[in-house]
C-alpha cells in the first residue's frame, strides 16, 4: 500500500498529580511543558510541521499542543480541538481520524494513553518494538507513522513507523533565535521577545497609571509577556493586560520604547507600548485578582515601578497626553 500520509502521535507532557484538581483539568508541571517544548523545536528541526493539529481538550493535552506549537515558532490559533480524544480508545481515534480534511498531508493528534499505545500498535503492529523499560509512550513522547492515502479507510497494519522520540533523548536547552541556531538557550526562541503596556486613564484631567503587584507581590509592575507567535506585539500585549490587570483597552501601534533584561539564562527584548484603558473588568472575574491593582500619578510610577527603564517611558507618556 502506498504511504503519501503522515500520523504524528503526541502524547501529553508530564503532569500535576499533586493540585487536587479532577482529571480532566490536570495540569502540567514544569518538566511537561519542557517536554512539549523540546518536541515542538525537534519537529521544526526535521521539517515536520503538522499540516493539522488535533488535540484532546483536557488541560494537560492542550497545553502540551499549545507549547509544542509555540515552539516550532507558530501560532496556536489552529489547533482543533477534539472532546472525542479524551478518554478515547481505538475505535474513537479511528473517527477523529478518518474526519481530517484529506488535504492534511502530515496530521498531528495529541492525547492520552492507553488509546493513543493502541491505536500505534494496532496501525502498525507487528512492527512496533517494544522498549526496554515497557513503555512504548511515555509523557511528551511522540511516534511517527507513515500513513496509506486515505484518512477514512484505515485498517489494522496499514501503517509503518518510522521513529519514537522521546523528550529525554533530546537537547535540554532550545537553539536561539531559530530551531537551526547555534545558540543555546534555557527556553524556546520566542520567549526571549516580549511586549508590554503602560496602561493610562485621563480622570478629572489628571493622568493616572495603573500598576498591579508583581507576581510575588514584592514589587509595582506593569502587565507584560512573551510574545506569542501567531500574534503581533501590540494583541500580545493586550492579552497580558488582560490576564495581568483585568483590563482592557487600546494599545497604540507606535512604541513608547523598549528595553533589555536578564532571564532564563540569556537577554530578553521587551517592547512598552501606550495603553489607554476602556474597561476594567470587575475583581470577580480577574483571574489574578490576588495580584491587586492601583491607579497612581505619573511621578508616583515613575519613582516606584520595579523596572527602570520604565520610568523614563511613563514620563514620555505623560508628555504625550
Amino acid at each position: 500500500m502506498m504511504m503519501t500520509r503522515e500520523l504524528l502521535l503526541l502524547r501529553h507532557g508530564k503532569s500535576d498529580w499533586s493540585t487536587g484538581v479532577d482529571d480532566y483539568h490536570r495540569p502540567l508541571v514544569d518538566r511537561g511543558k519542557r517536554g512539549a517544548q523540546r518536541i515542538g523545536v525537534w519537529l521544526a528541526q526535521q521539517g515536520m510541521i503538522p499540516d493539522l493539529i488535533v488535540t484532546s481538550p483536557a488541560e494537560r493535552a492542550l497545553v502540551t499542543a499549545q507549547k509544542a506549537c509555540k515552539a516550532m515558532g507558530h501560532g496556536d490559533e489552529g489547533i482543533q480541538r477534539e472532546r472525542r480524544i479524551y478518554m478515547a480508545g481505538v475505535d474513537e481515534l479511528l473517527e477523529v481520524l478518518g474526519d481530517c480534511p484529506q488535504g492534511a498531508g502530515r496530521v498531528m493528534l495529541v492525547g492520552h494513553n492507553p488509546g493513543l499505545e493502541d491505536l500505534l500498535v494496532w496501525l502498525a503492529s507487528p512492527t512496533v518494538p517494544v522498549p526496554e523499560d515497557g513503555k512504548l509512550l511515555p509523557t511528551a513522547t511522540l511516534a511517527r507513522l507513515q500513513m496509506p492515502a486515505d484518512w477514512r479507510a484505515l485498517v489494522a497494519g496499514c501503517a509503518r513507523l518510522d521513529s519514537i522520540t522521546r523528550p529525554g533523548t533530546l537537547p535540554e536547552k532550545f537553539p536561539y533565535p531559530a530551531p537551526d541556531g547555534k545558540e543555546l538557550r534555557d527556553r524556546p526562541a520566542y520567549y526571549y521577545t516580549q511586549s508590554s503596556v503602560i496602561p493610562y486613564r485621563v480622570s478629572d484631567g489628571k493622568l493616572e497609571i495603573l500598576v498591579i503587584a508583581s507576581s510575588k507581590k514584592h514589587h509595582l509592575v506593569v502587565p507584560k509577556g512573551i510574545k506569542d507567535p501567531g500574534l503581533s506585539p501590540q494583541e500580545s500585549a493586550a492579552k497580558e493586560a488582560l490576564e495581568e490587570a483585568g483590563i482592557e483597552g487600546e494599545v497604540e501601534d507606535t512604541a513608547l520604547g523598549s528595553y533589555t533584561c536578564e532571564k532564563w539564562g540569556a537577554t530578553c527584548t521587551v517592547t512598552v507600548y501606550p495603553m489607554k484603558v476602556t474597561r476594567v473588568i470587575p475583581e470577580e472575574e480577574w483571574e489574578e485578582s490576588h495580584r491587586g491593582r492601583q491607579w497612581v500619578s505619573p511621578e508616583k510610577a515613575a519613582s516606584e515601578l520595579k523596572q527602570q527603564a520604565l520610568r523614563p517611558l511613563v514620563r514620555k507618556l505623560e508628555a504625550m497626553i
